[in-house]
This record gives structure tokens, sequence and C-alpha cells, in this order.
């Protein structure tokens, strides 16, 4: 199918499932019987999700698609660690997907917890404090670059975090540069439905 091979079309495909979602009228596909027969033999999802695991966060459900479509890996406020590269790096070398999406949200618990330690100066004693370090950089960055508020954080944190990526794995900035993956930085509101993309690498 042609968006597995072209990352646009890919990311368009998503686009308008999720349209589709927010305005209440998904097509639910490859839910039935037959596409789980289908998938016995093996997995050619067209894209690779990176999200939080909150609970209001189902990507299949607001990308609306199906079994198989999407290969999605969630970690609390999409942090990314040697496992997260390792499974993004198998989804486009032996998966094929043609693009990859990182995904932050509109009210993040994690992405919360990081700004109040950055702005109380105190880490958290317990295990929290994992990905408030992780996410501790994009909240500088955002700092930086004056968009200080929590949308425009959640947006940087979806920057940082795809930048990073590209930056983890060789195959993939090659892979982007010669246009066969396109990388999106996109963010949820949860007020809406609605995704969108903050900062999109593609070549050309």
């Amino acid at each position: 199918m042609t968006f597995r091979k072209v990352p646009r079309d890919a990311w368009e495909r998503l686009a308008a499932g999720n349209a589709r979602f927010a305005s209440d009228a998904p097509e639910h596909p490859n839910t039935n019987a037959y596409r789980r027969l289908e998938l016995r033999s093996g997995q050619e999802p067209f894209a690779a999700v990176l999200a939080c695991s909150d609970s209001r966060v189902p990507v299949e459900m607001l990308f609306d698609a199906g079994l198989g479509d999407l290969f999605v890996i969630r970690t609390a406020g999409g942090c990314v660690d040697a496992t997260v590269t390792g499974s993004l790096e198998y989804a486009v070398e032996s998966l094929g997907v043609s693009l990859i999406v990182v995904l932050s949200h509109e009210s993040c618990g994690a992405i919360g917890a990081a700004v109040t330690s950055f702005e109380d100066g105190d880490l958290p004693a317990d295990l929290t404090r994992v990905f408030v370090e992780k996410i501790a950089p994009s909240v500088l960055a955002a700092k930086k670059s004056g968009r200080s508020d929590r949308a425009g954080i959640e947006e940087v944190h979806a920057e940082v975090t795809a930048e990073h990526i590209m930056a983890r794995i060789p195959s993939l900035q090659e892979k982007v540069e010669d246009g066969s993956v396109g990388v999106v930085a996109a963010r949820y509101r949860l007020e809406d439905g609605r995704v969108t993309s903050v900062q999109e690498h593609f070549a050309g």
C-alpha cells in the first residue's frame, strides 16, 4: 500500500483518522475476525507511535486505526531509554514502517511533575525521579525558547524527544534524509480530541 512506503502519506492517513475520531465519526477499520486471522502470519504496521502511558491517550482509537496498523510504544511522559530506541529501530528496520510519531498530550502528569520539580528545585525521592530527569531537558528548552506555558512545554517535549530519537538511531537519521522514513512530533488535546503536528522531519 502507498502509505506504507511514503512517509507523508502515512501521516496524512493518521491525520484523517484523527479527524474522524475528533468529529465522532470513527470507521473502526481492521477490527474484525478476518483481520485477526490475517495477522496470524505477521504484522506490517505503517507507522510507529511513541506516546505517554496515560489512560486518556488510547493511540489506536484517537487515530481511528485497527489491528496491525500501528506499532505503539507507551511510557510515562513518552520517555526514551534503550528499550524504546531499540523498539523503534526494530519498527523501522524489521517491520518497514515509514513514519514515527512522537506524541505528547495535554495535561500530562509526567511533564507536570517535571515542571513542578524544576520550579521547586527538588527531585522526587521515589521512582518518578526517573522520568522527571528525562523530561527536565525539555522543560529547560521550552523555557529558553519562551514557551513556558504547559502547552508549550508539552509541544517542546515532543520536539526534543523526536530529535533525540533521530540522534540515537543512526539508521533512522539516514532514512529520514533519503526520504524513506519521516518523523513527526505532535501533541494531543484532551479538550477536543485533536492531534496537532508541532514539528515534521520529511526529506525535501
